[in-house]
């Protein structure tokens, strides 16, 4: 049954445009360069190096390059992903959320629903080889400072895994990206719809003109995006399928099943939520522009192009 807030207007048909593209692409390389990859970079330093205390592995990553560790695999992989996995997300998301609307759904609902289907399209579109890339420049060992050794170059990793493997290596671990970007934006939308619904409720802001405020809103996209890392196992699935990290232990052609059951098996129930502290900084962080930020956005884009992007409500 379709929940409504005092004289909401029903769904309406609402344009996708260069604006949405703009915008998406924007926030999202907004998020990355900031605290967005850091974050990244120790999440996955813990997932894949499964004994390393969040400590060890802020320590781990700055062996690796003082402060420029923290943005190993920034560019390109990050940036390409960043300027392409956002527009996909918000319109697919938008699209996706207006139509479960028009069919019944209250905003929790279909903020869930519609966050599904942008993670999958983001997923299988955009994501699978750049998420592949990020996570090998982050576990592979560096040859710099070896005595006659030659660093190889992100992109010279990138030729020789596609020269070996084919396009199966560069989108390695695709299944356990999307099984993670599914559930990671159907709860944060969906998380963060359910919270702005609360607000509303309890700041008397029922009419179909009362908008949250900018506070009001962030912090309904900060708390959707912490909620989000209940998903933290498949997080782990997912790097240790991609990680470059050397496990002599490791089985051979992993599946996101065998390798639930090694991470459960080596590092038992524990192994599987390593790194979720930086996880749910991140979710914060990247829910925050994806989800808050996206509408004060939305005017200053609109002054740049004359179209006035899709909303987040």
């Amino acid at each position: 049954m379709s929940e409504t807030i005092g004289n909401a207007k029903p769904a309406e048909k609402r344009k996708v445009n260069f604006s949405n593209i703009l915008l998406g692409a924007g926030i999202n390389m907004a998020e990355v360069t900031s605290l967005g990859q850091p974050l990244e970079v120790v999440k996955t330093t813990m997932a894949a190096n499964r004994h390393l205390t969040f400590m060890g592995s802020i320590k781990n990553v700055w062996s690796r390059g003082g402060v420029f560790g923290f943005y190993q695999g920034l560019i390109p992989w990050a940036w390409i992903e960043a300027s392409t996995k956002g527009a996909v997300l918000l319109f697919v998301a938008t699209e996706s959320e207006y139509r479960f609307k028009k069919w019944g759904l209250n905003n929790f609902e279909s903020g869930i629903l519609g966050g599904i289907a942008g993670g999958v399209a983001q997923s299988y579109l955009t994501m699978g080889f750049c998420t592949c890339m990020k996570t090998v420049e982050i576990t592979r060992k560096k040859a710099v400072g070896e005595a006659g050794a030659v660093a190889q170059s992100s992109w010279g990793v990138f030729r020789s895994i596609l020269a070996k493997d084919g396009l199966k290596g560069i989108y390695k671990g695709v299944n356990a990206v999307a099984i993670r970007q599914m559930t990671n934006w159907g709860s944060r939308f969906g998380f963060s719809r359910l919270i702005e619904d609360r607000i509303r409720k309890a700041t008397g802001k029922t009419g179909k003109d009362d908008k949250l405020s900018a506070l009001e809103k962030i912090s309904a996209s900060a708390i959707g995006g912490g909620l989000s890392a209940w998903n933290q196992p498949i997080e782990v699935i997912r790097v240790e399928m991609q990680s470059k990290t050397v496990d002599p232990n490791r089985p051979k052609n992993l599946t996101v099943g065998k390798t639930f059951k090694y991470i459960l098996k080596t590092n038992g129930v524990k192994g599987l939520y390593r790194g979720i502290a930086p996880r749910i900084g991140l979710g914060v962080w990247q829910t925050v522009f994806m989800v808050g930020f996206g509408d004060m956005a939305r005017e200053f884009v609109a002054s740049l192009t004359g179209d006035m992007p899709v909303a987040k409500h």
